[in-house]
């Protein structure tokens, strides 16, 4: 009796050291996250814990997947998470990534979580080559994806190479044509350019609303075959199930609509799909691996919930949802208007600020020039003055060098000279004074003009000094004035925040929500027109980057979608519904 109450003691101890909480690490698209989880929660719990950290409330697109034996699964909502075929060692890793996609991005997903997060899973597909994106649409997606993450295109900041470690296109699409990175960066940032204004979240929904037109955007695909053993794919969406070639995964063979289909069932690896029409037959199809039709099933009876909800009223959680979102973006709009128009207002502010320091600058560097050119006119004014005093002191003594000469000639002549000789020597000395004293006459008449020169120059040498002084007075004036502007400009920027917060209210009144609703469906008819412009730039980039192409590269995927391009298919007109044929097997 002592040994099984031993036994029953150990084993009661060895009960309670079991562990009672496991560790989980969960990785969304951007983040990682570990949580201490009870060994008794179920999927539902660790979900909700999730979603309540990362505050999404759209939480129907979402599911915690994790990998087995190569085969994607996800955790079951009302089973327990241990009771999974996941793996024993910890932290038990699961990725929390959409399972369901919308059939419009736009109209179907409203918290800016949830459309961040549609947004990564999707590029990330673009980029790893799940989703075929033709060229010119990777160029243009691309460009959303800047203007997310750096904003508004600058071109002092966003210089070239400013892209060089980004990975913005497929790696199909870089090799397929002779293009260097700097060529593929010039197209992305023309388009980058023009998204200026667009907040993260608006120039993520943009990149959403196109990529939804993608053909393989939100198919998961399955390898199957038919009764006749005939190797095919399954694909399952928000629209319906689709049965495609092998080869091309693009346009289905044929299409079932949920709403078209009656029930699905399967039993062991044969799957059943009943269309609602009892005229056509039953489609059955196999699938190598019971996992894989779990799989599907969760899938099909996903999105026909889904496909049958956005189909009724919104229930009032959604509602909610989109009252507050519509509130919250009616918030920013105004917000960011508040914003550009500070943004604009200093702008100005510092435009004029800057206008008004060139001017001052100008005005400065014209008082010095006529500084110079006064103190450059007295010292001309001095040299002309110095030089009509010396050249009349010279023609003073020149004139009565002339009176000296005129002296000695009349003396000479007085004295009388007795002999031929001295009468012709006499004569010639006579002549030499006489044209000495003409010489001397020219040069003092000459010497008394210049004089006279000299002096009507120093004259106008004054004249200019005084207009210079007058010019002076004038921009020292004038830059006295101008100065008590530029203080009181400078310090406008200052006074903008207050001024502007005392102007604005954020009371959302019915009248603001017609006003809002106006805006909205103006917006709406811009976008028509924008989407026509920007069918026609597609159609501009494909047509400049066809001559760069390597034919040689093509992959299957790239010929398929010219062809359908050529035949103007697109996703939406290429689904092939099945036939009444009269109970007739659907043969594909």
């Amino acid at each position: 009796m002592a040994g099984a109450i031993a036994s029953r003691m150990s084993f009661s101890s060895l009960k309670r050291k079991q562990p009672k909480t496991f560790t989980v690490r969960i990785v969304t698209m951007d983040a990682e996250m570990e949580f201490s989880c009870e060994v008794k929660w179920k999927g539902k719990d660790l979900f909700d814990l999730v979603c309540r950290t990362l505050g999404l409330r759209e939480t129907w697109f979402f599911g915690l997947q994790y990998t087995i034996k190569d085969t994607v699964a996800w955790l079951k909502m009302d089973k327990k998470v241990l009771d999974h075929d996941v793996p024993t060692e910890e932290p038990v890793t699961f990725h929390f990534l959409a399972k369901f996609y919308p059939e419009n991005a736009e109209e179907e997903l409203v918290q800016e979580i949830t459309q961040h997060l549609f947004f990564l899973q999707v590029k990330k597909q673009i980029l790893d080559e799940k989703i075929y994106c033709p060229p010119e649409a990777s160029v243009l997606l691309a460009s959303y994806a800047v203007q997310a993450k750096y904003g508004d295109y600058d071109p002092s900041v966003h210089k070239r190479g400013f892209l060089a470690q980004e990975e913005l296109l497929p790696k199909r699409v870089i090799n397929l044509y002779q293009m260097t990175p700097e060529m593929w960066e010039e197209r992305i940032t023309a388009w980058y350019a023009e998204h200026r204004g667009r907040a993260r979240d608006e120039a993520e929904m943009e990149y959403l609303k196109i990529a939804q037109d993608l053909e393989m955007y939100g198919v998961n695909y399955f390898a199957i075959k038919n009764k006749k053993g005939t190797e095919l794919l399954l694909g399952v969406d928000a629209l319906g199930l689709h049965i495609y070639d092998p080869e091309n995964r693009l346009t289905p063979k044929i299409s079932f609509p949920w709403n078209e289909i009656r029930n699905i069932s399967y039993s062991d690896k044969e799957f059943t799909i009943k269309p609602l029409d009892k005229k056509i037959d039953v489609f059955k199809f196999n699938s190598s691996k019971l996992r894989v039709n779990k799989l599907i099933l969760q899938l099909c009876i996903g999105n026909h919930d889904l496909f049958m909800r956005r189909r009724k009223a919104d229930s009032l959680e959604v509602q909610q949802m989109k009252a507050q979102a519509r509130e919250e973006k009616a918030r920013k709009q105004m917000e960011r208007q508040r914003l550009a128009r500070e943004k604009q207002m200093r702008e100005e502010a510092e435009r004029t600020r800057d206008e008004l320091e060139r001017r001052l600058l100008q005005l400065k560097e014209e008082a010095t020039m006529a500084n110079e050119a006064l103190m450059r006119s007295e010292e001309t004014a001095d040299l002309l003055a110095e030089k009509a005093q010396i050249t009349e002191e010279e023609a003073k003594l020149l004139a009565q060098k002339a009176a000296e000469a005129e002296q000695e000639m009349q003396r000479i002549k007085a004295t009388a000279i007795r002999t031929e000789e001295e009468k012709r020597l006499m004569e010639q000395k006579v002549l030499e004074a006489e044209m000495l004293a003409l010489k001397m006459a020219e040069e003092s008449e000459r010497r008394a003009k210049e004089a006279d020169q000299l002096k009507q120059d120093l004259q106008e040498a004054r004249e200019s000094e005084r207009r210079a002084k007058q010019k002076l007075l004038e921009i020292t004036s004038k830059s006295s004035y101008t100065q008590p502007m530029n203080s009181s400009t400078t310090t406008l920027p200052a006074d903008l925040p207050s001024f502007i917060s005392e102007s604005l209210s954020f009371d959302f009144k019915d009248t603001d929500m017609k006003r809002l609703s106006m805006e909205i469906e103006k917006e709406k008819v811009e976008y028509m027109e924008k989407s026509k412009h920007l069918q026609e730039q597609l159609n501009e980039l494909k047509t400049e980057i066809e001559a760069l192409k390597l034919k040689e590269r093509e992959t299957a995927l790239d010929i398929l979608h010219s062809e359908n391009a050529d035949r103007g298919n697109s996703k939406h007109n290429t689904i092939k519904k099945p036939q009444a044929q009269g109970r007739r097997p659907i043969c594909i």
